[in-house]
């Protein structure tokens, strides 16, 4: 068994956002997303073909979704994002890591 810290190793400098997989089996996929003041560009939109259960772990954010509803999260806040819904990062803290837990499912 090898035991790890979500918190742990991570870069002092991200240009980009960085998804990483933690675990994935059976149709499950476990990812820790780390972003720096990073959101999604304009125009671009998430839109999975399964739903995402996602955890701000450490910072702040504000999912945008297509109708224009916008949600703040602070770290412990989560939501559940049904599959084929288009979502954005309108918005992460700056100059601070914000840590997500993503489970797709």
């Amino acid at each position: 068994m090898k035991k790890s810290n979500i918190l742990a190793s991570i870069a002092s400098e991200i240009k980009e956002e960085i998804f990483e997989e933690i675990l994935s089996k059976d149709g499950v996929k476990i990812e820790r997303i780390i972003s720096d003041g990073h959101i999604t560009p304009e125009g671009k939109w998430y839109e999975q073909e399964t739903d995402e259960w996602v955890m701000l772990v450490q910072g702040e954010a504000i999912l945008e979704f297509e109708n224009y509803e916008k949600v703040k999260l602070f770290a412990g806040e989560y939501i559940n994002i049904p599959a084929f819904k288009k979502h954005r990062v309108a918005w992460s803290k700056p100059d601070f890591k914000t840590i997500w837990l993503a489970v797709h499912y």
